[in-house]
C-alpha cells in the first residue's frame, strides 16, 4: 500500500482558512479607519465652521454698532473706536469710511487713506452694501492674515471691522494638531487662511485626503487635508486592536478545516485500506423476466463491512469515493470481486450481469480496457454484461464516452441507465449514449397504490422507453399490486424484494438451484 501524501488541494484549503480571517480583518479595519477618518474630518470641520460663524456674527454686530458714528468728526469718536478695537475680542481694528476713503480708525486715528491702500489691494466687493473678505495681510500688519467685514449706508458712509487672522490660525492649529490636519479657511472667496505644518516629501508621496465644507449662514469655506500617513497611523491603530481576534479566528478556521480535511482523508485512506484488507464484498440482486417467468440476471451491489463488524451504507461510501477520487479503484475492485465470485457459477443461458459504472470511470482512458479484461474473466459464464450508468456526477465529453460504449456494445455488452428520473442528466443520456435498458427508480414504483390506479410520471417514463425501443427494468418492487400494475403496462423486467433480496455469492447459487428445482416438472 502506498504511503498517504496530503493532496495539494488540502494545503490550498488550509491556506485559505488561515488567510481569510486575516484578509477580512485588513479590509474591515481599513474601512473602519476610513470611516473614522471621515467622521473626524466632518466633526472638526463642523467645529471650525461654528467658530468662524461666531466670529463673523460678532464682526457684523460690530459694523452695525459703528454705524451710529457716521458723519461725526474723528476727534469726537476716536477714543470710542479705540475702545471697541481693544476691548472686544478678535478685532485688529475698526473704522469708518466715506466713499473710498477711511477718515477714522481705531488703529490710525484720523490718518486718511483709501480702503484699498489700508487693506493692500483692490477689494472686489467694497462697492456692495455689505461684504466680507479674507486677506493675506493689512497695511499695518503685512505678515498676518485678516478678515475684513464692511457695511455701507445709502448716504455713502460705511463701517468696517478687521478680524485678526491669528485668532483663526491659533484655533485651527489647536483643533487640527492631534490629527495632523492642514486646514484652510476662506471668507467671501478671498485669501485662504491656512494652519498646520507643510506636508513632508514622504507625506506628499503617500498622498492626502481632503474634506471641504461651507457655512449655511455666511460665505465661509473650510477645507481639511489629512496626510495619508495619518490615515495609515489610524488604520494601524484599529488593525492592532482587531488583529489578535483575527489571528484567533484564523487558527480556529484552520483547526476546523484541518479536522474536516482529516475526516475526508480518513475516508479516502479507509477505502484504500478496505480494498487491501478485503473488507468489500458483493451482493447480487436477481432480476425477474415477466415474459418468461424466469430469472434473467442479477445486479452486482458492492458492500463494505468494517473490521469491527459495522456496515457502511453504500450511498455514503460510494459518494465519498466519487468526491475523493477513489471511485475508479473501487470499481476496479468490484470487477475483480465479481470475477472471483463467478469462477464456479452455474447460471441459465442469456444471464445478464449488471455492473454499475461511474462517470469518472467512463471518462478514464483505461475504461474500455478494464471492461474487456472483466469480460475475459467471466467469459466462461456466457453471460451478457450490462453496464449501468449512474447519475451521481455529470459525464463530460459525451461524444467520446458514446464511442466507448458503442465499441463495447459491438462486442456484445448492453448499456442501461440506472435510477432513471432521479438525476439531472437522464434525458441528456437518452440523446447522447447508445442504450438498451432503462431502469425506473423505486421512487416511481412506490407511487403505485392500486392495479387500476394512475401514476402519470411512471406511465410517461414507460411510454418514453417504448417510443425509444428500450427495455424497461422496474426497481424496488415490493408487493403483488406493483408487480401486477407493471405487468399490465408491459414492463418486462422486475427487480425488488418481492422477487428476491440482494444476497451474497453462495446464497445466490443456492437460490438459483432452488428456483431451478421448483421449475422442474414433477414426475
Amino acid at each position: 500500500m502506498q504511503a498517504f501524501v496530503k493532496p495539494k488541494h488540502d494545503y490550498f484549503w488550509l491556506t485559505v482558512a488561515g488567510i481569510l480571517p486575516l484578509l477580512l480583518c485588513l479590509v474591515f479595519t481599513f474601512l473602519e479607519a476610513r470611516n473614522s477618518l471621515i467622521h473626524q474630518q466632518k466633526t472638526t470641520a463642523s467645529t471650525l465652521i461654528d467658530q468662524a460663524e461666531h466670529v463673523s456674527q460678532l464682526a457684523w454686530e460690530m459694523t452695525s454698532r459703528l454705524r451710529q458714528f457716521n458723519n461725526r468728526q474723528c476727534a469726537d469718536i476716536r477714543s470710542q473706536l479705540q475702545r471697541y478695537g481693544t476691548l472686544y475680542p478678535y478685532f485688529r481694528s475698526v473704522g469708518l469710511t466715506h466713499g473710498d476713503e477711511i477718515y477714522c480708525s481705531s488703529a490710525f486715528g484720523s490718518t486718511r487713506a483709501t480702503l484699498d491702500t489700508m487693506l493692500r489691494g483692490r477689494l472686489p466687493g467694497h462697492h456692495l452694501p455689505s461684504w466680507m473678505l479674507s486677506l493675506p495681510g493689512t497695511f499695518g500688519v503685512k505678515d498676518r492674515p485678516a478678515v475684513v467685514y464692511s457695511q455701507a449706508t445709502p448716504d455713502g458712509f460705511s463701517s468696517y471691522a478687521v478680524v485678526e487672522g491669528q485668532y483663526l490660525i491659533d484655533f485651527m492649529t489647536a483643533i487640527g494638531l492631534k490629527h495632523g490636519y492642514h486646514i484652510t479657511m476662506q471668507f467671501g472667496g478671498g485669501y485662504r487662511i491656512a494652519s498646520g505644518k507643510p506636508l513632508s516629501s514622504y507625506e506628499e508621496l503617500l498622498g492626502t485626503s481632503t474634506y471641504t465644507t461651507s457655512s449655511d449662514r455666511y460665505a465661509i469655506t473650510v477645507s481639511l487635508t489629512t496626510p495619508r500617513s495619518e490615515a495609515l497611523h489610524s488604520w494601524l491603530q484599529v488593525l492592532f486592536t482587531f488583529l489578535p481576534m483575527a489571528i484567533i479566528l484564523s487558527l480556529l478556521f484552520m483547526m476546523v478545516t484541518n479536522s474536516w480535511l482529516k475526516r475526508k482523508s480518513s475516508f479516502r485512506d479507509d477505502i484504500r485500506r478496505g480494498i487491501d484488507r478485503d473488507e468489500f464484498t458483493v451482493n447480487y440482486q436477481p432480476v425477474y423476466n415477466q415474459v418468461t417467468g424466469c430469472l434473467s440476471g442479477a445486479e452486482s451491489l458492492l458492500r463494505w463491512q468494517r473490521p469491527n463488524g459495522s456496515w457502511v451504507r453504500p450511498d455514503i461510501f460510494i459518494a465519498a469515493a466519487e468526491d475523493e477520487g477513489m471511485i475508479i479503484p473501487l470499481t476496479r475492485h468490484l470487477l475483480q470481486l465479481v470475477a472471483k465470485d463467478c469462477v464456479n457459477w452455474q447460471v441459465p443461458p442469456g444471464f445478464n450481469l449488471g455492473i454499475n459504472v461511474a462517470a469518472e470511470h467512463l471518462q478514464d482512458k483505461d475504461f474500455v480496457a478494464d471492461i474487456r479484461q472483466f469480460a475475459l474473466d467471466v467469459a466462461h459464464l456466457n453471460a451478457t454484461i450490462t453496464l449501468e450508468l449512474t447519475e451521481r456526477s455529470l459525464i463530460r465529453d459525451g461524444a467520446e464516452v458514446g464511442r466507448k460504449l458503442t465499441t463495447l456494445r459491438n462486442e456484445g455488452m448492453k448499456v442501461a441507465i440506472d435510477d432513471f428520473g432521479t438525476g439531472h442528466c437522464s434525458l441528456t443520456y437518452l440523446q447522447t449514449f447508445p442504450l438498451d435498458y432503462l431502469k425506473i427508480d423505486k421512487g416511481f414504483v412506490n407511487a403505485i397504490e392500486s392495479v387500476d390506479g394512475e401514476t402519470p410520471v411512471l406511465d410517461a417514463i414507460i411510454m418514453l422507453a417504448d417510443k425509444l425501443a428500450l427495455k424497461v427494468v422496474a426497481e424496488g418492487v415490493e408487493n403483488a399490486v406493483q408487480m401486477e400494475y407493471l405487468k399490465r403496462h408491459s414492463v418486462m423486467y422486475i427487480q425488488g424484494y418481492y422477487y428476491a433480496k440482494p444476497m451474497d455469492n453462495t446464497a445466490l447459487m443456492q437460490w438459483i438451484a432452488q428456483q431451478n428445482a421448483a421449475a422442474e416438472p414433477s414426475l
